[in-house]
């Protein structure tokens, strides 16, 4: 017989009693970590990259589980980690590399198709190419509505923005992705 989904409710009853933290926790990535893996997999691109910000993000969780308000969803709240976390890793990434754009699109065509993670075909292979011209908040954007199927209403909770603004976005990524595959 399967098991009900645990609520998010109890999950936070569970990792705020320190007896049942751990199991809370547990319970926590049962339920979300794989959501969370491939929200930061897309940003990332690399496995192993996404692994470790992935772990990196759910030990800040563990740790301030307490500062959890509850003004939003639990998901949107982990969310906002992970995605800080991996915006943290690129931005430190950018820093120490200089490569152009072009010799970062080999880069990234050659990591995806040595990573044994990654099975597609040429074709998303050049849109993975493509989003990485995008502006962060374009490829987010991009990345919730394509991927995640994201209506707009939930997304401007997650981002904290408004439905027009991201609409706009979603437009403008499109386009460029358009662009990029028509060269």
């Amino acid at each position: 017989m399967p098991q009900a989904k645990t609520s998010d409710d109890e999950i936070l009853g569970l990792m705020r009693n320190p007896k049942t933290l751990e199991r809370g926790f547990r319970l926590l990535m049962e339920t979300h970590q794989e959501r969370l893996y491939w929200q930061v997999r897309r940003l990332l691109n690399d496995h192993d990259d996404a692994n470790d910000v992935l772990q990196n993000a759910l030990v800040k969780v563990f740790r301030n589980i307490g500062q959890f308000e509850g003004k939003s969803g639990l998901y949107t709240w982990l969310y906002r980690i992970v995605t800080n976390e991996a915006i943290t890793f690129l931005n430190q990434r950018k820093r120490r590399s200089s490569t152009s754009i072009d010799d970062a699109n080999i880069n990234l065509a050659n990591r995806l198709q040595a990573d044994s993670f990654f099975d597609g075909d040429e074709a998303q292979i050049r849109l993975k190419q493509a989003l990485e011209t995008l502006p962060d908040r374009q490829k987010e954007v991009f990345n919730l509505r394509y991927y995640e199927e994201m209506g707009y209403e939930e997304m401007s909770q997650l981002l904290n923005t408004s439905v027009g603004a991201l609409k706009a976005s979603f437009h403008h990524a499109v386009k460029k992705v358009e662009q990029f595959f028509a060269t």
